[in-house]
């Protein structure tokens, strides 16, 4: 259990250590960049937050273009994550560059291939002229320090496990995915072998939204655990994982309930892991089943 107002850490490679819960750049979409800036400084210096997660298609580069100036006078506190969609090379560099500027930085601590689907996209990065080529490229010119993916099937995470030694996976690790859908254990698993380090997406997702049912979340295409008690327990199951870290939800609001959630983080005991897998029955898994 962590310390009173500050969140705990784990390691993540020689010499580095993230808090247990990130900041995704979700959570700036949408905010003023005064709002923006508060809740980066407040992650950082009143809740020890040290990881950090973007994207470009995050607001069409509105989450990097704020995120950049908010983090600024932190850059050398935290570890900064950011993604590319390209899977060619030239694409690859064009994207790294522009991320590089709109977040005012002169390197990244991870960069990792975005949302690898399909085993058509994993051919694609390795092909000759795929971004691994700009990948490696860039970790010579000390663009990029470590190297990952995330990836939203368990084929695409294996596959890419299969062909290179990367760094780490970030996957999606939750309590009903787990239950329900068989998806997920699969990826920690693997990465465990291979000495892959485990990030976590969507640990507070519940469900799918029922059919014409409004959301008062824009920000979450899925139905999140609002309840405090479910909310908490998801949140403990994801982290009771076998994990480094988790990104949090990127509405602030759920985000500010998983900070307050991860200060007070105790891992799960199989009583009260069992009682949270008795509440998913009949909950349709966020991805789709594994078999």
């Amino acid at each position: 259990m962590s310390s009173e107002g500050v969140i705990s850490k784990r390691r993540y490679a020689v010499g580095v250590e993230l808090s247990i819960l990130g900041l995704g750049g979700v959570v700036v979409m949408g905010m003023d960049q005064d709002e923006a800036n508060y809740i980066v400084a407040e992650a950082i210096v009143e809740r020890g937050v040290n990881y950090f997660d973007v994207a470009p298609s995050y607001g069409d580069g509105e989450a990097e273009e704020k995120l950049g100036i908010a983090l600024e006078p932190y850059r050398d506190q935290v570890f900064l994550a950011c993604k590319t969609t390209c899977r060619d090379a030239e694409g690859a560099r064009q994207e790294l560059e522009r991320s590089l500027e709109r977040l005012h930085t002169e390197y990244f601590d991870l960069y990792q291939f975005h949302s690898v689907k399909t085993i058509e996209e994993v051919e694609q990065i390795f092909a000759p002229g795929g971004a691994m080529e700009l990948f490696l490229e860039a970790q010579d010119e000390d663009l990029v320090d470590h190297i990952g993916f995330s990836a939203h099937t368990v084929e695409a995470a294996v596959a890419m496990m299969d062909r290179f030694d990367f760094d780490s996976v970030l996957f999606p690790i939750n309590f009903v995915c787990y239950a329900q859908g068989n998806f997920g254990p699969q990826v920690v698993e693997k990465a465990r072998e291979k000495g892959v380090a485990r990030l976590a997406l969507k640990a507070m997702a519940h469900t799918v939204w029922p059919k014409g049912e409004g959301s008062d979340y824009p920000k979450s295409w899925y139905k999140p655990t609002i309840d405090p008690w479910l909310a908490q327990q998801a949140l403990r199951f994801t982290l009771s994982e076998d994990i480094t870290a988790a990104v949090g939800p990127g509405d602030e609001r759920l985000f500010r309930l998983a900070l307050d959630l991860a200060e007070k983080y105790e891992p799960l005991t199989a009583e009260e892991r069992e009682r949270l897998w008795a509440t998913t029955e009949g909950l349709l898994p966020i991805f789709p089943r594994e078999e």
